[in-house]
């Protein structure tokens, strides 16, 4: 019992140093909603959509391109799909200017969107390009809301966490906790802070300069990379700060996680990726999360079993401060505020998909995604 309480003071510490820490990694105040008074001549953007096999998305991601503003030009690179990908994006296009881009082969080495982005970067001749996913459908007037805020900073990069769909139950519990670890691992403050290292993106909708792409040598400078979008903000950032990332109700995923194992394979294809396939890196993950996420519910469960009430108050208040750490992001997806009680439970999925994805590095395959499969390079 002894050691027990002193692992949930430890965690109950760690969650009280997260919420006063000054950069306020845990709370949602980077935002950028679309604003309809933004400035809607798009001349100078190109909208880069690499698609392989989004048939079922695509059409809205265009059609939702049509109320951006005018003389917006679209390009999707059609990434060798088997489902009628392109024809879906044509018929969607209604009066855009919409390029289709008929994807190459993938060479050895490269993932298989960064290789669409750097087909699709060679037909761009503007001054700005949106490096946006076949799922991601855009509020009307979110580009020049983009663009007035990349003007607005001088930066070379703005990104934005699109809203993660959150409707089924397994999206209920795991998307606003797979936000709120991004959000731990990667502090946006830090991030947007031209002084600091720390440099994250949201791949699903990032608007860049195009001659600082072109400086850092496009997207063949990270080609190999499964994490790249930050890989991309973190060359950005070296080159030319600042960047800026934020969190917005004005972009949504309309990709579907209707069952655990979707979740689960979207997670596990880069979890071990993130931790540079370290397999000591993966016990101190693996440690932390169990004393800051379950050691509080177990010492809860323990204390009263036992009638220890120091331990019960030490355990009860870390998974408190836990949960008011969690509350803004859950309060960001409109759930219910007894719902940030539910993180522990996340938490535990998690690490078991990053186990899964360690699993899967140390039999030879780092990912699979798309009917591809990835070695990464530890």
């Amino acid at each position: 019992m002894t050691i027990l309480f002193a692992v949930v003071a430890f965690a109950f510490v760690a969650w009280v140093v997260v919420l006063l820490l000054p950069g306020q990694a845990h709370r949602t105040r980077e935002r950028l909603e679309a604003d309809s008074a933004a400035d809607d001549d798009l001349g100078t953007v190109t909208v880069l959509i690499p698609a392989r096999d989004e048939a079922e998305c695509i059409g809205r991601t265009v059609a939702g391109l049509g109320a951006q503003g005018r003389n917006l030009a679209v390009v999707v690179i059609d990434d060798q799909s088997t489902d009628g990908t392109a024809d879906v994006a044509r018929a969607a296009a209604r009066g855009l200017s919409l390029e289709v881009v008929a994807g190459r082969p993938l060479p050895e080495g490269w993932a298989g969107k960064l290789w669409a982005l750097e087909q699709g970067l060679a037909t761009v001749d503007r001054p700005f390009v949106l490096l946006l996913d076949a799922d991601i459908e855009l509020h009307p007037r979110l580009i020049p809301t983009l663009l007035a805020r990349a003007r607005e900073r001088d930066a070379s990069l703005v990104s934005i966490m699109a809203e993660l769909h959150c409707a089924t139950g397994w999206e209920r519990l795991l998307t606003p906790a797979f936000v709120f670890f991004f959000k731990l691992l990667y502090s946006f403050a830090a991030s947007n802070d031209p002084g600091r290292r720390t440099a994250a993106a949201a791949g699903g909708c990032i608007l860049a300069r195009t001659d600082v792409l072109r400086a850092i040598g496009g997207f063949a400078a990270i080609r190999g990379a499964l994490i790249d979008d930050c890989m991309l903000a973190a060359t950005v950032k070296r080159h030319r700060p600042p960047i800026w990332l934020g969190m917005s109700h004005s972009v949504r995923s309309l990709r579907v996680y209707g069952e655990l194992r979707e979740f689960w394979r979207m997670v596990s294809r880069s979890a071990f990726t993130q931790l540079k396939y370290s397999t000591p890196l993966l016990l101190l993950a693996t440690l932390l999360m169990v004393v800051t996420l379950l050691a509080p519910v177990a010492g809860v469960l323990a204390a009263a079993a036992a009638g220890e009430p120091r331990i019960a108050l030490a355990a009860a208040g870390a998974w408190l401060a836990m949960s008011l750490a969690y509350w803004p992001v859950v309060r960001f997806y409109r759930l219910p505020a007894a719902w940030a009680l539910t993180l522990p439970l996340a938490g535990a999925l998690f690490l078991a998909m990053t186990w899964s994805s360690a699993l899967d590095h140390w039999r030879g395959t780092s990912a699979r995604w798309k009917n591809r499969v990835y070695v990464g390079r530890g």
